[in-house]
C-alpha cells in the first residue's frame, strides 16, 4: 500500500504497490500462510458473509509465485450447501518507486491508472507529476487475467456463481516493462510451475545440502533455516547460469555485494563450495580495469555493489557497478586461498590466479595511498561512501571521545585481511613449488604483522585502535573490529588473551552478542546501525578468531548468545539487533529496517557449525582435521553430507566422543582428535 514498504520489487523498482482482494466489498480475514519455497507461498483466509462472524462457508486460497514478476492463483471455495453469487474484485496500483526511496521513506505519493487493453488485460501506468513525465513512459506493468473481467469501474471485478461444495478460480500475472521492453517473469499463468529453473534448482539444493539435527533442537533448527535461507538468496546471472551467486539480503539488498558475497560464501564452504567458486569467478569477471572517479573503479579492485538501473535485462553485463569498498579486494584473495585449501580443482584455482595477483597489485598501487604500508580509503566522488569498510555508515569511525576520524583512514581489520591475503598467496606459491615467492610474501606478511602490533596497539587503553586517521593518530575507540583481527591472525599471540577478554567483557558483550562499539565509548548508541548494535556476521568472525587462538569456551559463549537471538526470531538471525544488555531488556530488540533473511547473518550459524566440529580443511597439505567440542547446552550434534574438501562427511558427536564416516575421496585425508569413537 502507498506509504508502506510492501510491494512487488524487481530491478530495484516497485512495480506493484497496491494489491488488494475483496469479496462482497470486504477484505477476507487472514487465517494462515504456508511458505512452500523461497519464491512461493499460499495465503488462506475466510470471507464473513451475511453478518455471521462466528462461521464462514467461503474460504479463499491465494497461491503466489514471485520472480522478476508475479503470478497469483486465487481460488474461492464455497463449503456451504447453497450456490452463492459473489462479487470479487482486485485493487491494483503502483508508484514505480525506487527501492531506496521506499526503504528511506522518501518516495513521492503517486497515483496510477489502469488502461484496459481487453477484458483480460490492463496496463498499470503512473500518473506522473510535473517533472516526472518520463517516468510514465519508462515504467509500466501489464496485468493479464485467465478469466474475462466483468467490470473495471473499481478495478477488475468478477461476479461468479460458486456452486455449493464448489469453487471458482482466476489466475493473473504481473509483468513489468522498462523502456517498453518487457521483463520476462519466471512464472506465468498457464505454464507448469514444476518445469521452471527456480523450482529445479531449489529441489537440487534441498537434495544435496547437509542435514543437521541436535539435542536440544535449537542449533539444528537454526542451521537448517540458515541453509534454506542461503538457498533462497542464491542468484544466477543469465549470461553465466552455472555460476552460483548470493544476494546480500531481503528485501533491500537483493543484489550482488562484493564483501557480503565473499564472507557469506567463506562461512558456507562446508555447505556448498560451489557458491565460493561462483562468487570468485563473477567478481573476477568484473574486477576493476581502469580508473573511474565516479564509480571509484581502479585496476584490480573488487566491486562493492551491483545495481540494475540501466535496462530491462537482468544480467550483470547490463548493470551499474560501484567499487567503493576498501576490504573486498583483500577478502577476495582470502576466499580464493580458502577455496584452494578446500581442494578446489587446480584449473579453477589457476584460472583465478591472474585476478588474485591483480588484487594484490591493487593493494600496493591504490590501496596504500601514502606508501606507509597500510591500506587506507578516501572516496574519490562526493556521491561515494564516506566510510568504506564493513561499517560503512557515515558516523561509524569515531574516537573514544566521539570525535570523527578524517580520511584517509586505515582500518585495523583491513590490515588483518591484507595479512591473511599475503599468507594465502604465499601458501599457494609454496604448494606450486615457487619457494622464492612464498618466502617473499611471508616476509611481507610478517613485517605487516610486526608494524601493526606496534602502530595500532594503544598502550594506555590496552586494546587495538579501530583505525589510524589521516595524521596516523590511533582512532582509540574500543570496537568489535578487533574480533576480525583475531580471525585474520594478525594479532600477536601475547595479546590475544587481552582481546578475548575485551570481546567477552561487559563493555562489548551484551549477553546477546558482541557490540559493534563498546558502551563506554562516547558515540555508543545501542539502537544505531554501527555504533553499539550487534551484528551476527561480525560475531561469527570473532568466534572464528577466538577459536583460532584457542579460546574455545569464549567462542562457545558467543555462539550460545546468538542461538538465543535466533530463538527469538523464529530460528533466524536478523541482519542486526540492538546492543541493549540482557539485564536492560529481556529480549533481543530488532533494528527497524533489518534484513531477514540476510546473507552473512544466515551464514553465521554455518560457521558456528564448523567451529563446533573443529573442522579444518587443508587439502594441499593432505589433511582434514575434525575435533568436535560442544558447549554444555548442546548434548548431541549429528551432521550428514557435510562438505569437507574432496568429499562428504557424516559426523555424530556428544562433545566428548564422536563417530565419523567419510566418502572414499576424503577418508585418506581425515585426521581426528583422540576422542574418536
Amino acid at each position: 500500500m502507498p506509504g508502506l514498504v510492501h510491494g512487488l520489487f524487481f530491478l530495484d523498482t516497485r512495480f506493484l504497490s497496491v494489491l488488494e482482494l475483496r469479496v462482497e466489498d470486504a477484505l477476507p480475514e487472514p487465517l494462515s500462510v504456508a511458505i512452500e519455497t523461497p519464491f512461493s507461498g499460499t495465503f488462506l483466509s475466510r470471507v464473513i458473509l451475511d453478518g455471521h462472524a462466528g462461521e464462514s462457508d467461503v474460504v479463499v486460497f491465494r497461491r503466489r509465485f514471485v520472480g522478476r514478476g508475479l503470478r497469483e492463483e486465487v481460488t474461492v471455495r464455497n463449503y456451504g450447501a447453497e450456490d452463492r453469487r459473489l462479487d470479487i474484485g482486485l485493487a491494483l496500483g503502483s508508484d514505480f518507486a525506487d527501492l531506496f526511496e521506499v526503504k528511506e521513506e522518501r518516495q513521492r505519493p503517486r497515483s496510477s491508472s489502469l488502461d484496459w487493453v481487453s477484458d483480460r488485460q490492463a496496463l498499470i501506468r503512473v500518473d506522473a507529476e510535473p517533472g516526472e513525465a518520463a517516468l510514465r513512459h519508462r515504467r509500466h506493468a501489464t496485468v493479464t487475467f485467465s478469466q474475462p473481467v466483468v467490470s473495471d469501474e473499481r478495478g477488475p471485478t468478477w461476479q461468479p456463481e460458486v456452486a455449493g461444495r464448489g469453487e471458482w478460480s482466476v489466475c493473473f500475472d504481473v509483468v513489468g516493462s522498462i523502456d517498453d521492453q518487457e521483463v520476462e517473469p519466471r512464472h506465468r499463468c498457464g505454464r507448469p510451475v514444476m518445469n521452471t529453473k527456480p523450482v529445479q534448482r531449489h529441489s537440487t539444493w534441498q537434495r544435496t545440502v547437509p542435514t543437521v539435527s541436535t539435542d536440544p533442537d535449537l542449533l539444528g533448527d537454526v542451521v537448517s533455516q540458515s541453509i534454506e535461507d542461503i538457498g533462497a538468496l542464491r542468484m544466477f546471472d543469465p549470461d553465466e547460469p552455472d555460476q552460483m551467486l548470493v544476494a546480500a539480503g531481503a528485501p533491500w539488498f537483493m543484489a550482488l555485494f562484493g564483501r557480503d558475497s565473499i564472507l557469506t560464501s567463506w562461512m558456507a564452504l562446508a555447505i556448498d563450495p560451489a557458491l565460493a567458486q561462483g562468487v570468485l569467478e563473477t567478481l573476477a569477471r568484473f574486477q576493476g580495469r581502469e580508473v573511474n572517479e565516479d564509480s571509484e573503479e581502479e585496476p584490480g579492485r573488487i566491486l562493492h555493489e551491483v545495481r540494475f538501473h540501466t535496462g530491462p535485462k537482468a544480467s550483470l553485463a547490463s548493470a551499474d557497478f560501484y567499487y567503493g569498498t576498501i576490504d573486498a579486494t583483500p577478502l577476495f584473495v582470502v576466499l580464493w586461498g580458502e577455496l584452494a585449501r578446500w581442494g578446489a580443482a587446480d584449473d579453477v584455482v589457476g584460472s583465478l590466479l591472474p585476478a588474485v595477483d591483480r588484487a594484490l597489485a591493487w593493494i600496493d598501487d591504490y590501496g596504500d595511498r601514502d606508501g606507509d604500508g597500510y591500506v587506507e580509503y578516501q572516496r574519490s566522488s562526493p556521491r561515494g561512501l564516506a566510510n568504506q569498510g564493513w561499517k560503512d555508515s557515515w558516523d561509524s569511525i569515531r574516537f573514544a571521545d566521539g570525535g570523527y576520524a578524517e580520511t584517509p583512514i586505515a582500518l585495523c581489520e583491513v590490515q588483518g585481511y591484507v595479512y591473511a591475503a599475503l599468507t594465502a598467496r604465499a601458501d599457494h606459491a609454496a604448494s606450486a613449488g615457487d619457494r622464492a615467492m612464498a618466502e617473499a610474501l611471508r616476509a611481507r606478511a610478517a613485517d605487516l604483522k610486526e608494524r601493526f602490533n606496534r602502530d595500532f596497539w594503544v598502550e594506555e587503553k590496552g586494546w587495538y585502535a579501530l583505525a589510524l586517521d589521516r595524521d596516523k593518530r590511533p582512532v582509540d575507540a574500543l570496537a568489535s573490529n578487533i574480533g576480525h583481527c583475531l580471525w585474520s591472525g594478525i594479532v600477536a599471540e601475547e595479546r590475544a588473551g587481552a582481546v578475548a577478554d575485551l570481546l567477552l567483557g561487559d563493555d562489548l558483550f551484551s549477553g546477546w552478542g558482541i557490540r559493534t562499539l563498546a558502551r563506554s565509548m562516547a558515540a555508543y548508541n545501542p539502537v544505531s546501525y554501527h555504533n553499539g548494535s550487534v551484528w551476527p556476521h561480525d560475531n561469527a568472525l570473532a568466534v572464528a578468531g577466538l577459536a583460532r587462538y584457542g579460546f574455545v569456551d569464549e567462542a562457545h559463549r558467543v555462539i550460545e548468545a546468538l542461538l538465543d537471538v535466533a530463538d527469538h526470531h523464529d530460528g533466524r538471525l536478523p541482519e542486526l539487533i540492538s546492543g541493549l544488555a540482557r539485564d536492560e531488556h529481556a529480549v533481543p530488540a530488532p533494528y527497524p529496517t533489518s534484513c531477514i533473511p540476510q546473507a552473512w547473518s544466515a551464514a553465521a550459524p554455518l560457521l558456528f557449525l564448523r567451529i563446533l566440529l573443529g573442522l579444518d580443511v587443508d587439502v594441499p597439505r593432505g589433511r582434514v582435521l575434525l575435533e568436535p567440542r560442544l558447549p554444555s547446552s548442546i548434548r548431541r550434534l549429528d551432521v550428514e553430507r557435510l562438505c569437507a574438501g574432496p568429499g562428504r562427511l557424516d559426523v555424530a558427536t556428544d562433545g566428548t566422543r564422536h563417530e565419523s564416516t567419510a566418502s572414499d575421496a576424503l577418508a585418506p585425508l581425515l585426521a581426528t582428535g583422540p576422542d574418536q569413537g
